[in-house]
């Protein structure tokens, strides 16, 4: 793992305070330091690829590139060593997941605040934080002194008779969501990223759940168990299809999703849930209109549920996402993270 220390000529001069009288007392301001930054860089994300990181050279700037996460973790303590204020992630939502995964022994309570450069193929978290598509590294340092602060708990994700650390996340999913990702694969090798990919892979997943037969991958649903944490009841269900599958599971606390989707309904904070029980052809047809935010009251009957939690458990038999990477089959607990303070525009 390389790990350099860099300058920024674009960083902000001190300023000096102008000079008193001479017969009278100068009260002189404390002066307030430069932050201390710490920058993991991750140059195989899609936007990074064969691109070198622009920096110039000073002593409050520690640049490291991890490439795995052991690596990470150990950029990180160090990191914390040094007593950094602003942690910058050069990465998609994946290096997120990792990075705030492998932070959890690091900082504990006590996290520094967070930029992400929106450098991977889908970038949902910055979406719903709103900075700029094209944000620059330089652009980022200049944001935590004047950019807004946003508090976000992502998701911790832990599976259930493992050691592993538990995940940090947004976006957690399966059943079809993760036939969705395997077809947005194939987007990204077709020149589809960010919105536009998150579009195109569902849309796919319509048409097949809409015009497929049964015997379709798209339509036959996942065994997948869910109960609400921490009461232990079980998720609603409608009576449509088999009682011991889902059609699809998406779980996150972003407030704002990719292309303006309300797959949760009206934005909002905190732990939300959208499950679909059964891919009936009525609700199918509809579903652009649900996603756009219309909210017929009989949605849930049909088989389509919004829901607000603190907790699921899931027990599901096939691969489970989170944030674009899939996981093995089990029982996982899916909860609420620690609050993290971002820096957006």
């Amino acid at each position: 793992m390389d790990r350099q220390i860099y300058n920024f000529d674009s960083l902000p001069m001190r300023s000096t305070p102008p000079a008193a009288p001479q017969r009278r007392s100068v009260y002189r301001a404390p002066q307030t330091r430069e932050p201390r930054i710490g920058i993991i860089y991750n140059p195989r994300s899609h936007r990074n690829q064969g691109q070198d990181l622009a920096c110039a050279g000073a002593d409050t700037v520690m640049v490291a590139q991890p490439r795995t996460r052991e690596e990470i973790a150990h950029a990180l303590a160090g990191f914390a060593r040094d007593g950094i204020d602003f942690l910058i992630i050069n990465g998609g939502d994946g290096t997120v997941r990792d990075v705030l995964t492998m932070g959890q022994a690091v900082f504990a309570d006590r996290w520094p605040a967070i930029a992400v450069l929106p450098k991977g193929k889908t970038n949902a978290l910055n979406v719903d934080l709103g900075a700029p598509a094209d944000w620059s590294l330089e652009g980022a340092i200049e944001a935590y002194g004047s950019g807004r602060r946003l508090v976000r708990r992502p998701l911790a994700v832990s599976r259930e008779g493992h050691d592993d650390p538990t995940m940090i996340g947004f976006i957690f999913g399966a059943g079809a969501f993760t036939l969705g990702i395997e077809a947005g694969q194939d987007a990204h090798s077709l020149g589809f990223f960010n919105s536009l990919a998150v579009g195109a892979t569902s849309a796919w997943g319509i048409l097949q759940a809409l015009f497929g037969t049964d015997r379709n991958k798209w339509r036959r649903g996942t065994p997948m168990q869910l109960d609400f944490l921490p009461s232990g009841k079980p998720v609603p269900r409608s009576a449509s299809g088999d009682p011991a599958r889902r059609h699809v599971l998406l779980v996150s606390t972003l407030k704002r999703m990719p292309m303006g989707i309300q797959l949760y309904g009206p934005e909002r904070p905190g732990f939300k849930l959208a499950v679909l029980d059964r891919p009936r052809r009525s609700v199918l047809a509809i579903l652009p209109a649900v996603l756009m935010g219309w909210r017929p009251k009989w949605l849930s009957r049909a088989g389509l549920h919004q829901l607000d939690a603190e907790g699921l458990a899931v027990d599901v038999a096939e691969p489970v996402i989170l944030d674009g990477e899939a996981f093995p089959p089990g029982r996982y607990r899916v909860e609420q993270g620690p609050e993290l303070t971002f820096v957006s525009t």
